[in-house]
């Protein structure tokens, strides 16, 4: 099958069309004819060396799937051939570690990301993921807005839903607010109740922005102290939830950002950077901060669901053929593009 592979770190033209043996069909296994696969930001990390932990290369990137199921191991009862369906980020998870049971298998020590281990990603014409980490599409969903679901709505959910607690009534700030995940915690944000803001350092981006649900857009360049224009679009309070989309190199105005008790959850980290922190600027102001890695299946299937009513949008900007994957890394990695870019093998 062709596949883009990456045998080294580099620069987005280390991302190489090769043709590769068909991923083994294992016994629990669903084998899928890739129809789409988003391009993450996760998958640059990968590619350039910034992400080290879990990676083994060569490897095939991508973790953002949908497609139709080709074959299936013969322990797997859900899913059969012809089935429309997307993935989680996963490949494996053990299924019976206390993390598993407890519907948090995105702890799981066996844990396999798709796209970080060996030649088995989405940037390819074919896949294979275990049963657990495999969603049936309902047919109302289009199969190629279907594959990013699971990480650009999913992974959001769970921010803003399962860890922040976003109730009405809460300001909340966005990071990143123009990019694939941003763009979709905006969304979902606003479906909650909250009074939402979102922030980038595109002003091309700011109507869609606005138009994804945020009451207002705060536009700062790289580096800008965005703070005080945060503080007055919230009466001075600052924002209760900081859905953080981008990381350590916005770490201290999103600090500043942040009003008394605020709740401040980390999904994304674009560098390297590392941060200095006095802890007191936190526990003096009763500010607490969480993260979210990833989405469950159950976060997963309550996206689609939401998809299926009309209450998110998966939010696509281009669609590309498997050999455009490099051009589409620099895209993502300019910031330029809003949403998610898509590879297609079929195109």
């Amino acid at each position: 099958m062709r596949a883009m592979v990456v045998s080294s770190p580099g620069e987005a033209e280390a991302l190489v069309l090769t043709d590769v043996p068909m991923p083994e069909l294992r016994e629990n296994d669903v084998r899928i004819k890739v129809e789409a696969c988003g391009v993450c930001f996760h998958d640059v990390v990968t590619r350039n060396g910034v992400l080290k932990r879990g990676i083994k290369m060569p490897v095939i990137p991508g973790h953002e799937i949908s497609g139709i199921v080709e074959s299936v191991g013969p322990a797997v009862r859900g899913f059969k051939p012809g089935d429309r369906v997307c993935t989680v980020q996963r490949r494996h998870i053990c299924g019976h570690c206390n993390y598993c049971r407890s519907g948090r298998e995105t702890s799981c020590d066996e844990r396999e990301f798709l796209g970080d281990w060996g030649l088995n990603g989405g940037y390819a014409e074919y896949v294979c993921v275990e049963e657990d980490n495999v969603a049936h599409v309902p047919e109302g969903i289009p199969l190629d807005e279907a594959s990013v679901v699971a990480c650009v709505i999913g992974t959001e959910l769970n921010a803003v839903r399962d860890v922040a607690a976003v109730k009405p009534g809460d300001n909340v700030l966005v990071t990143g607010s123009g990019g694939g995940l941003g763009i979709h915690g905006v969304q979902l944000a606003r479906a909650s109740g909250a009074y939402t803001i979102g922030l980038t350092t595109t002003e091309s981006k700011a109507q869609l922005i606005r138009d994804a649900g945020a009451h207002e857009v705060v536009i700062c360049d790289r580096g800008e102290d965005f703070s005080g224009a945060v503080k007055a679009l919230t009466g001075g309070e600052g924002a209760d939830v900081v859905i953080d989309n981008v990381g350590s190199s916005l770490f201290q105005p999103t600090r500043k950002s942040l009003a008394m008790g605020g709740r401040w959850i980390f999904v994304g980290q674009l560098t390297g950077e590392f941060v200095q922190l006095n802890p007191a600027q936190l526990f003096m102001r009763d500010i607490s901060i969480r993260s979210v890695k990833s989405t469950s299946l159950a976060q997963l299937k309550d996206s689609l669901r939401m998809v299926e009513l009309g209450q998110v949008r998966p939010i696509i900007t281009d669609r590309m053929p498997l050999e455009k994957a490099a051009e589409a890394h620099r895209l993502v990695e300019s910031g330029r593009s809003t949403g998610r870019i898509l590879l297609m093998p079929g195109l």
